[in-house]
């Protein structure tokens, strides 16, 4: 589950914000200042940063300034009123990955937070997720094994593998799923993402000592060494 820091002064579109993001399991902690948000995300791990320029301590600048200074690379998307470009090209030198204007639609702000996060992964590097827990993907060959034995995946089998090595040991969502490896918004009437995910368990656990694809229960999936059945 992706963490979103949420630094909004504004009870009214904190709530409308926390409650959408929630509603497509993200886990949302709200900052109303900007020192207190500064501190939080030196002293915790977040997957991106919701930040509002009018804070009633320093400016969301200010916050994107001092964070970029200390090495803190999560993608920061700005949310404010301020919608001159003026103050677009200030708030993106500052640091930030984006700017969104008020007001806005929801679906707006949750497609350009999938982008901001689709981003942060594909940086992160190809290397990292290449290899875990037995499972070899060859990215040259487009094909993966596991404990050397080729396990035969078709492409869209292969990208799903690959979403899961990408965010190993965290629970996935339907809805990411979907988003990440459909490129689609998710169907809640559709069995999709459940019939590939079994595809996938076939191949990939079927005849081998230890799974690695769980069901997390109420949130989703997750691929973990350990056992993680819930």
């Amino acid at each position: 589950m992706n963490k979103v820091l949420l630094v909004e002064d504004d009870p009214r579109v904190a709530s409308f914000i926390t409650r959408g993001l929630e509603e497509h399991l993200y886990e949302v902690k709200t900052i109303t200042k900007g020192f207190e948000a500064i501190k939080e995300v030196m002293e915790n791990e977040y997957n991106l940063i919701i930040l509002d320029i009018m804070l009633p301590d320093i400016t969301g600048f200010e916050v994107c300034e001092v964070l970029r200074s200390r090495k803190i690379i999560v993608p920061i998307l700005i949310l404010s009123a301020l919608d001159t470009p003026q103050e677009k090209v200030k708030g993106l030198q500052a640091g930030a990955d984006d700017y969104l204007a008020k007001p806005f639609l929801f679906e707006e702000l949750l497609a350009r937070i999938n982008a901001q996060l689709q981003r942060a992964e594909f940086s992160s590097g190809i290397l990292d997720f290449q290899s875990y827990a037995g499972v070899e993907i060859n990215m040259k060959e487009q094909s993966a094994s596991r404990d050397g034995k080729e396990l035969n995946l078709s492409s869209r089998e292969l990208k799903l593998l690959i979403f899961f090595m990408k965010n190993r040991e965290k629970a996935l969502s339907p809805i990411e799923i979907a988003q990440a490896v459909w490129n689609i918004d998710f169907d809640t009437t559709s069995n999709t993402v459940d019939v590939y995910i079994n595809y996938l368990r076939n191949k990939i656990d079927k005849n081998f000592p230890t799974p690695l694809i769980h069901t997390i229960k109420g949130t989703g999936y997750m691929l973990k060494q350990k056992s993680y059945e819930s």
